[in-house]
Formats: C-alpha cells, sequence, structure tokens
C-alpha cells in the first residue's frame, strides 16, 4: 500500500481516543484488522498451479488485494510466466520434448511452450492449464488486483527490462494499474533493477533480499527504491522499523504458517506473500 495510506492510519490510530472521550463518532475503517496487503505468491498456489490463469482466476475470487508472479523470456522473444529457470517442474515438457533435457524456458519458442500442459502435475483438475504470456497474465488480473511483477533472473535475458517495459506500456490494463498506483516490480538482481528503473523511473521498485538487509542496505534503497521485500525468516521488528523510518514499505515472503503470518501482523509490515491468502485473510480479520 501507498506510505500516505500508512500515514492516514497512524493518523486515524491517534485521533481516536481523543473523539471517544469527545463523545464523537470514529473511523470505522480502523477497526476493521491490520493495515496489510495480502499478496498471492504466484496467483493463489496453495490451491492451484501456480503462476496459471486458474491461480489467478482464483485469487481474483478470493479478492486478492495483489497478485505476485515471474517473468522470463523464450527463446523467440516473448515474454512468459513461470518461475523455474527450467519448465521440467511444472510442466510435462519431459514428456513432450524428452529429448530437449535440461529444458530451460530460454531454449523454447511460445509455440513450443503453449503445447505444455502447466496444471496436472498440481492436480488433475488442472489439467490443460498452459503457461500464460505476460499479457495474458496482465489482463487476468486487469483492475482487480494489484500488480508484483518479478522478473526471473534477469541476467539470463540481455535486455528483457526493455522488453518488459516496452510490452507493459502497450497493455492498456497495465497503464490502469500503473495510474492508480498498483504496480510494483522486484528483483534480487538489485543491479538489474536499478537499470530497469532509469528505463522507467515511474514504476515503482522493490528490492528482494534473501538474507537480512543491513542499515546501509536500507539506506541506499531509499536513494531509489520504494520496497524492500525480505524473507521474514531473516529479519526481526528493527528491520520493518528501519525501513519505514527509511520511507519504504517493506513485503515479506514466503509466509505461510499461521504463526508467522501473526508475526509478521504484529511487526506492521506492510505486506505479507503467501500461498494461502484465505488463511491469511482469517488471521487478519480476527487480529
Amino acid at each position: 500500500m501507498p506510505r500516505s495510506t500508512r500515514l492516514a492510519g497512524v493518523l486515524i490510530a491517534t485521533l481516536v481516543p481523543l473523539l471517544a472521550v469527545l463523545g464523537l463518532s470514529t473511523p470505522s475503517s480502523a477497526a476493521d484488522g491490520p493495515d496489510v496487503d495480502i499478496i498471492d505468491h504466484r496467483g493463489s498456489s496453495g490451491a492451484a498451479p501456480e503462476n496459471t490463469l486458474a491461480a489467478i482466476r482464483l485469487a481474483i475470487a478470493q479478492k486478492s488485494e495483489v497478485v505476485e508472479n515471474d517473468i522470463q523470456r523464450t527463446s523467440d522473444g516473448e515474454l512468459v510466466i513461470v518461475h523455474d529457470t527450467t519448465l521440467a517442474r511444472t510442466t510435462d515438457v519431459e514428456q513432450v520434448f524428452p529429448d530437449r533435457a535440461p529444458w530451460n524456458v530460454g531454449d523454447f519458442t511460445l509455440a513450443e511452450i503453449k503445447q505444455l500442459d502447466a496444471g496436472s502435475w498440481f492436480a488433475p483438475e488442472f489439467a490443460g492449464e498452459r503457461v500464460p504470456t505476460l499479457a495474458e497474465w496482465v489482463n487476468a488480473v486487469g483492475q482487480q488486483a494489484g500488480m508484483l511483477l518479478e522478473p526471473k533472473a534477469p541476467e539470463l535475458y540481455p535486455g528483457i527490462e526493455v522488453d518488459i517495459d516496452k510490452e507493459l506500456r502497450s497493455l492498456p490494463a497495465f497503464q490502469r494499474a500503473l495510474r492508480a498506483d498498483r504496480v510494483v516490480v522486484q528483483s534480487f538482481n538489485h543491479a538489474w533493477l536499478r537499470v530497469y528503473k532509469d528505463l522507467a523511473p515511474d514504476v515503482p521498485v522493490g528490492l528482494l533480499y534473501g538474507s537480512k538487509p543491513s542499515e546501509a542496505d536500507i539506506a541506499a534503497a531509499a536513494t531509489w527504491a520504494q520496497q524492500v521485500n525480505p524473507a521474514l525468516g531473516a529479519i526481526d521488528e528493527a528491520t520493518v522499523d528501519q525501513v519505514h523510518r527509511a520511507g519504504m514499505e517493506i513485503h515479506v515472503w514466503t509466509v505461510n504458517a499461521g504463526t508467522d503470518m501473526r508475526r509478521a501482523i504484529n511487526w506492521d509490515v506492510d505486506g505479507i506473500i503467501t500461498n494461502y491468502p484465505q488463511v491469511l485473510r482469517d488471521i487478519v480479520r480476527r487480529s
């Protein structure tokens, strides 16, 4: 969520006791639960095959606030939504193309990837799900949720920042989401992300961390990024405070256990990335 929204929440929380003393009504939204974004990791991936349109449809049906994805590039320059740099885990590529090991995404054309079943590995009822293109994914999300976009291993795809920027800006659904402040691009490759930010300065960006960012890291990030997004297990409450003091948001990943969800909420993170948004939503409502 924008930092302005968080600051408004702080102001409301300050005013509530005073309004109660004066016998005046208080804003109802402040009592609805913690102000934390529920972010679907690769779609609603605990209940549908990750990064497919089925996972997006389920995320939308569950009224998700933000949907996260992974972007890679095919051998013929098309952008597709898939997490692993190989297609083996989440498709039937080994059966369809048995002689193409190690089945790297970048070694296949879009037409070849569209032949693959991206659903049966998860459950039989998802047989026939396909790997979506970036355009298909953006149009499926539309205005129904925010978009958290993660180019996966961009160092494998020279110039992919240009491809992503060109593709996204050609999509009216992305343009509407950007104007509504509902888009963030994140990456573990901070050098690449800086290149992308220079190319697209109007797009908010987030730095992913698998380990605890130092105070120096956070201070440096604040000069050009809008989010610091670490693994929950790598940080403590002090890290959350440091990020907020630097004027940025912090979204933690990938949080699937109820105890961890509660811990993140108590630390006042801005967003929680999870495979189980319905579980998180229930915990937020009870908090």
